[in-house]
């Protein structure tokens, strides 16, 4: 059995195929990023999950994508833990970005590919490798125009009154804004990047709100800034794009790239689906 995972912050996405490449089960999990989660949670993640946990003997094969592990200090720690669980299967532990690669490129085709979901990323695509300029410091200090980013800047403009009336009556009827429930949930509990995230519903649910067009665009441009354009030929070739946040906000998206003479290219809300077609591409070639 060949499990192919990709694994954001907020979840991870699990499919399970046979060496002919037959979908033998899918299923999801909680997220599962090295960075910002203990050995323990990882492991607790995967093994409450009943199919996995089961046919974990089974599995030959683990090819996982996820946030967090283009360092290597916590690529070893999931590894570490996959090893313990998956006792039998040969790992392939990649960061994210080339799950969205696999699920966004033309072969051969030079293209920058972006990330825009609970964080953020972008890498250039040469034809056949991924090539990084800016190394992710995580959500505290990066992660422009991700999910947490854009949850940071709600709350900051909820409680620097720069949100309208109309809009905070409702903010606060959706969330728990009390600041102890916030500090706590930031500074104190796991997963804070995933928390900030949840915030961002707010703002995608009310982006014609011109309060929240500025934050949005702000965001984009400073991830095309800081990101995008560290590529000198970005201008020339097409630019993809994999995430929740992509996808819900594709038009701004779109716009913010135009104003900087860029192209979108594709836009997927998940990459696993093209992820698990690139797999098994790779088995009728005979290459796992």
């Amino acid at each position: 059995m060949i499990l192919v995972v990709d694994s954001g912050s907020t979840k991870t996405d699990w499919f399970a195929i046979d060496p002919k490449g037959q979908v033998l089960f899918s299923t999801q999990t909680l997220g599962l990023n090295p960075q910002v989660l203990s050995s323990a949670i990882l492991n607790e993640r995967i093994i409450n999950n009943y199919e996995l946990y089961q046919q974990r003997d089974q599995v030959t094969h683990l090819f996982f994508y996820g946030a967090g592990c283009g360092v290597e200090s916590p690529k070893k720690r999931i590894e570490k833990v996959f090893r313990e669980i998956f006792t039998q299967a040969h790992l392939d532990i990649q960061e994210d970005t080339y799950a969205a690669a696999y699920a966004t490129v033309t072969p051969e085709q030079k293209s920058i590919v972006c990330i825009l979901g609970t964080g953020s990323n972008c890498s250039y695509f040469n034809g056949s490798a991924l090539e990084q300029r800016v190394t992710s410091l995580g959500y505290v200090l990066m992660d422009e125009a991700s999910g947490n980013f854009y949850g940071k800047q709600l709350i900051r403009s909820y409680y620097f009154n720069s949100m309208p009336e109309h809009l905070r009556s409702e903010f606060e009827q959706s969330y728990d804004l009390d600041p102890d429930v916030i500090k706590e949930n930031i500074y104190r509990k796991e997963n804070p990047n995933t928390y900030l995230a949840r915030f961002t519903r707010f703002l995608i649910e009310h982006k014609s709100e011109p309060v929240f067009q500025e934050i949005i665009h702000k965001g984009l441009d400073r991830f095309i800034q800081h990101q995008i354009l560290q590529f000198d030929d970005a201008q020339q070739i097409p630019i993809h794009f994999v995430g929740s946040i992509a996808f819900f906000l594709k038009d701004e998206v779109e716009e913010a790239l135009k104003r900087e003479n860029l192209s979108l290219g594709n836009v997927v809300k998940r990459p696993i689906d093209g992820l698990v077609s690139y797999h098994k591409s790779l088995l009728d070639k005979s290459v796992l």
